[in-house]
């Protein structure tokens, strides 16, 4: 009877330390049984605070950390706690926009992404839900940390990956906070898109390069072509866009993670 007891408390043991995939919901002990041994993978999602429309200002964090979660159990990550600021830009503006200057976000990014590396981590994947000069610092803080702590370091910007998968649902462009982002958005909460305030003259086309620049942005929905990708709310469009995303994501860090063992990249 001890002995059973024993075996029953074991397994219990193991399933608690396998029962969330949220790093803040484990405890020291939990993440300790379970990372590098059986997780090797962190999603951290990061994002901004700014204006989208007819969608709520946290847009860019909602997307990559339901994307974070979805992929989670596919690609056996655990998910860190989002980066919920960034560099917001030419919307900063806007009411309830926040803004973090470049200099305090990259040395920020660089703590967390080497406090990442030093738990234990081996691929730390960043899902980045916000574009513009956040990319690029995104881009050289994780090289930066990859080299310097030898793990292995991915970048996405998921609709920038996934522009295919808009074309394929949609049948056109999109833009920020334009019909594919609002879909996604859509999927996640319904609650999070008011419809009922869209209208078309919320939004702008993007301008082409070297055409003209404004401080604020006349618009908060940027769309990317002319014509294309004015707010549409279909559910099931909404429903097949983020599934075909979060297949597409998936995949990426899969074959990336596949290729990394391979190469025997910065093995232990």
């Amino acid at each position: 009877m001890v002995r059973t007891l024993a075996v029953l408390w074991l397994c219990c043991a193991a399933a608690r330390a396998q029962s969330s995939r949220e790093m803040a919901d484990l405890n020291w002990m939990e993440f300790r049984e379970v990372v590098p041994t059986k997780v090797r993978t962190v999603l951290l999602p990061t994002g901004t605070v700014e204006a989208h429309g007819v969608a709520n200002n946290g847009a860019d964090v909602t997307a990559p950390v339901a994307l974070a979660r979805a992929m989670a159990p596919r690609v056996e990550a655990l998910v860190a706690p989002a980066v919920p600021y960034g560099v917001t830009g030419s919307l900063d503006a806007y009411a309830g926009g926040i803004t973090i200057s470049e200099e305090a976000y990259r040395a920020y990014l660089g703590d967390v992404l080497a406090g990442l590396a030093k738990n234990g981590f081996r691929n730390i994947v960043v899902v980045n839900g916000h574009g513009g000069p956040q990319t690029a610092i995104l881009n050289e803080v994780a090289e930066k940390v990859g080299r310097a702590h030898r793990v292995r370091t991915l970048v996405v910007n998921w609709w920038a990956y996934c522009s295919d998968v808009t074309l394929k649902v949609f049948g056109e462009d999109g833009g920020h906070a334009g019909w594919n982002e609002n879909a996604f958005i859509q999927a996640i909460d319904p609650k999070l898109i008011q419809r009922e305030r869209y209208r078309d003259s919320l939004a702008t086309p993007r301008p082409a390069p070297g055409a003209w620049s404004a401080y604020p942005f006349p618009s908060p929905i940027i769309l990317y072509q002319p014509g294309q990708g004015y707010v549409r709310c279909d559910q099931a469009k909404a429903d097949a866009y983020f599934k075909a995303v979060a297949d597409k994501m998936s995949e990426l860090v899969r074959e990336t993670v596949a290729k990394w063992d391979q190469a025997g990249i910065f093995d232990p």
